[in-house]
Formats: structure tokens, sequence, C-alpha cells
């Protein structure tokens, strides 16, 4: 079967309770009248890691949103704290010694900071669905691909372990995964790195969810591996109307696939712009940077070789004064050392917390 046609098979597989079987509704599992703003919107989230060396401040007052269907890129070196945010919107911070200190979820309207854990383990999975960094750690090695599946499918649809059965194999047909009947009885080990990210996917949308949060999804594949799991992830949010949060430090990633992009640095949000405008117009010295060491093929042989940013992510147990950034940046000034800017808007939905943004690009 092909692609299309798969799609077209999961979009009529959605569980209805009242009827008690499996509607051709997509609005089954949409709200008939919404009265939030975002999809998403989360407001001067901080979270902080207690250490032996100090206090971590890993999310340091992000503030971000995500509309419905809308795909986000979050993006950033290593130990930006991209990760951690999209733990704590899902509050999988392990505590001790991480704790989520201050700050709003609103998902849907609702602040998931002040659902019991209970009551977030019918979110996580549900309503929110997770692709981690590492598929191989991420699935349990003595399940089978069928009891992984099955699982949050009785949990949040409350469907029979038959009903459960057949769907699953509708999702694994959905990713792409030949021969799903025999497959199901198969162990992660006994995948390749790209089915077992095609397994996590199947996972992450089995129950419908409104968000789909990607955090590096695609690092440990090849490239090939990684523009089809991109594809597919990409065209599976599309069909199913969910909103997609990718979290990467590939901004050649997000520049194909991201309808808005925020930029993040020491546990803050310095930019944040829809994809074209950032792209075409960035305003922080950070984001300048990173699109620097951003190989093109448009690019001209004889401008030499690709920029880099001097330095490297600080210690955050010792994070500088002022804007965290200043040490390498080619454009500090004074002032930069000694007051860390907030988020200023320089354009529509474009923001960038710089003192000299009017002077970058």
């Amino acid at each position: 079967m092909g692609e299309t046609g798969c799609l077209d098979k999961i979009d009529c597989a959605i569980w209805s309770e009242e009827s008690g079987k499996l509607e051709t509704n997509r609005a089954v599992s949409m709200s008939s009248a919404t009265s939030y703003r975002h999809l998403l919107e989360v407001r001067n989230l901080e979270t902080q890691f207690h250490t032996n060396f100090g206090v971590i401040r890993a999310v340091d007052g992000v503030d971000l949103h995500i509309d419905e269907g809308e795909t986000v890129g979050l993006v950033g070196e290593s130990g930006c704290g991209k990760s951690v945010a999209a733990l704590s919107i899902v509050r999988l911070v392990p505590d001790p010694p991480g704790r989520i200190v201050n700050g709003e979820i609103l998902f849907e309207g609702q602040d998931l900071l002040r659902l019991s854990m209970r009551e977030m383990r019918h979110v996580r999975g549900g309503n929110i669905g997770i692709i981690f960094q590492e598929p191989l750690t991420s699935l349990n090695p003595v399940l089978s691909i069928e009891r992984q599946i099955v699982e949050p499918l009785q949990e949040h649809l409350g469907m029979t372990r038959q009903q459960a059965s057949s769907r699953a194999q509708e999702l694994l047909d959905m990713v792409g995964i030949p021969d799903p009947s025999a497959r199901m009885r198969d162990y992660p080990h006994m995948m390749s790195g790209g089915q077992r990210q095609r397994i996590m996917i199947a996972i992450a949308l089995s129950c419908n969810p409104r968000l789909l949060i990607a955090d590096e999804a695609t690092t440990a594949l090849d490239v090939t591996i990684q523009a089809q799991i991109l594809e597919l992830m990409k065209e599976l949010t599309e069909r199913l109307g969910t909103a997609l949060l990718m979290i990467t430090h590939n901004l050649g990633v997000v520049a194909r696939y991201a309808d808005r992009v925020c930029v993040m640095y020491a546990g803050k949000i310095r930019e944040v712009a829809p994809s074209e405008e950032l792209y075409g117009n960035p305003r922080h010295p950070y984001t300048l940077g990173l699109l620097g060491a951003v190989p093109r093929l448009d690019a001209r042989r004889e401008s030499g070789k690709l920029t880099q940013i001097p330095g490297e992510v600080p210690d955050p147990t010792i994070l500088p004064g002022g804007c965290a950034f200043h040490p390498r940046c080619d454009y500090a000034v004074a002032l930069c050392g000694v007051e860390d800017p907030g988020v200023e808007e320089v354009g529509e939905g474009h923001g960038v917390a710089c003192w000299e943004w009017e002077g970058v690009g």
C-alpha cells in the first residue's frame, strides 16, 4: 500500500468512547469549541538543577507558544536548555535534582503545573506525544513492539486488546514498517535505527495527540534516514492536524520544516521569528553565528570557510553577567556585560533580546 493510502486509513481510525468503535471523523478527538488563545503557551518558565557545584538555571524565564497545527523549531547549541525545556513541558524533569521553580505551562488553557502526576499521565501520550532523542534507550528492550504500541491505546483510548492490536498494525503500516503483522512480534534490538525511530513516531501518534514534541529525533541517524524521518513526521502531523515542536541544533532542518523558529542560548530565548523572516533578517548575533555555520549550496566558493562562533557555551553554574552571550559576541558593548535585555519586538512576530540588534546583519 502506498503511503497516502496508509494515511487515509489512519485518518479513519479514530476511537470514540461514545460509540465504542473507530470513527471516520477526525473531529471526534478534537474540542468542539476552544476558549484558549494558543494550543500551548509557556510563560516565564524556570527549571533549575541543584548540584554539588551550584544551581544550574537550565531554563531561565522562557516564553513561547505553539498554535494548533503549527510547527515550531527550537534551536541552539548543545547545552542551551532545549531538551530540559521540552521535559519541563511534560513534567518529566527528574526530581531531585531538577525542579520547575516558576512559570506557567498552559495547554489548551489548562496549567499543566497545577495537575497531579496522575492527571499528567493522561496528558502525556494522550494529548501530548513525545519522540525522544535515542529510540534504543527509550523503547523497552524486553517488551515486544506490539506490547509497547498497544499499551497507550488501551490506557488512553480504552480499546480492547484486539482493537488495539489492529490499530497497532495500521500505525506500523502508516510509518512505513514493512510486513507490520510480523514485525509487531519483534523486539527493539531486532530493528535498525531508522525503524526504531519510526516505531517511536507510531507510539507518539497512536492516540492522535494535539501536540507532538520531537527532541532531536534524527540525531543518531544517517543523513538519508534523517530526511525520510523528517518528511514522515511533517506529513503525518499535517495530515492529522497535530502541532509539532521540533527541537534540534540543525538550522538546515528547521528552515525546511518549521513555521516559526525560537533560538535558545543559556536557558533563555534570544530570538523568535517566522522562518522566512529569521533566515532573511536575523537580528541576534547568536542567530547570525548559527546561520553562518550552516553549509549553503548557493554560496560562492571564494567566500571561504564557514564562519564559527568563538568560544563555547558557558558553564551553567557560573554564567557571565548581563547577556550570557556577550563574551562570544562581535557586537558586544559595555551594557551587554551589565544588564540582560528582555525580548523586544522588532517586527511582526519577530522578537529579539539584544541591545545592539539594529546593527546586526
